[in-house]
């Protein structure tokens, strides 16, 4: 009898344009934005990525965005939709743009996802979430370095939300935004990393915690680039997605416009069986486009082989297949 897998989609950093300080959106109010990539996304048993900004009309920027490296981001209401019909089931807020906007942005972002049926966590009032889908109950939680959101350095918290999702769920899914910015943080530390004077976490040690207590899958974003993937205790972790549909305003040059989507195959016990990493890149006010020569995967690769020494678990394909290392 063949064996009864579970798909999951995951992608980096979206957010689909932005109408702040002037507005900056795609052609034909995004309808393609997710064209080349949402039959992964749909074909999945879940969808998951990050929504970098708020979605809302108006409100007050809460940050000084004339100060360097300080930016915010505002889509418009209208463009919820292509959320739910591009196929996710989830998205981050534990994020350093969910405040963008204060409370009234978030507040405003929540009641939105909720009328479009997409699912979300990261936030003291919003810790967890456990929802049922094709008979399968997954359970998602996430975590960043902002001081409105559940931090991944907190390791009480972490210990403390695991620890109780695990048993309510079959699946356990846990997201994270960490680590340091920019094309020069592309390879993965092995300990603590800051970025402009902030603890952005050990996240090898975060992450490896989080499978040690219960966790089938960890993925994160947050540093804009792509870093290594890893399979740890027969869990797949990967360390950051990057930009995967951020139209404007955020920098896409070279492997900063590395765009991946994760499809991971896992048993019914959440171990990994298979996977592949498809490859993607972006160009300004156009989302992820296929990238037939799977450049993205070989550097994903490069990076695994490089950051952990040869040893990341994995073998990682030419076209960015993913399988176990026999050892």
């Amino acid at each position: 009898m063949k064996e009864l897998l579970l798909t999951l989609a995951l992608c980096g950093d979206i957010m689909m344009g932005t109408t702040y300080p002037t507005l900056r959106l795609p052609a034909n109010d995004g309808a393609y934005i997710f064209s080349d990539v949402a039959a992964l996304f749909q074909e999945a048993d879940l969808a998951a990525g990050n929504l970098e900004g708020v979605i809302c009309e108006g409100g007050t920027c809460s940050k000084n965005t004339e100060k360097a490296n300080n930016y915010a981001f505002r889509m418009p209401e209208s463009y919820a939709h292509l959320l739910k019909d591009a196929g996710f089931d989830y998205l981050n807020l534990a994020n350093n743009h969910t405040n963008d906007f204060g409370t009234y942005g978030l507040e405003r972002t929540r009641q939105i996802l909720d009328e479009q049926g997409i699912y979300y966590t990261g936030l003291p009032d919003c810790e967890s979430v456990v929802f049922e889908k094709d008979s399968v109950r997954y359970g998602i939680c996430s975590f960043g370095h902002n001081s409105y959101t559940l931090k991944h350095t907190d390791t009480a918290t972490v210990t403390r939300i695991l620890t109780d999702l695990r048993p309510r769920c079959d699946i356990l899914i846990v997201n994270f935004h960490g680590g340091a910015e920019g094309s020069k943080y592309s390879h993965l530390p092995d300990g603590p990393e800051s970025y402009l004077g902030e603890n952005r976490g050990n996240l090898r040690a975060f992450a490896h915690r989080c499978v040690d207590l219960g966790a089938d899958v960890v993925f994160g974003h947050g540093p804009h680039v792509t870093r290594a993937v890893e399979l740890y205790n027969d869990h797949l972790i990967a360390y950051s997605l990057g930009n995967f549909c951020t139209t404007f305003g955020v920098n896409l040059a070279g492997v900063n416009g590395y765009a991946p989507v994760l499809v991971v195959k896992v048993d019914r016990e959440g171990r990994f069986v298979e996977g592949r990493i498809h490859s993607f890149i972006q160009t300004q006010g156009t989302g992820p486009k296929l990238d037939p020569t799977d450049k993205v995967a070989q550097h994903m690769r490069n990076l695994s082989l490089t950051d952990f020494r040869g040893d990341c678990g994995l073998n990682i394909s030419d076209n960015g297949t993913l399988t176990r290392k026999t050892r």
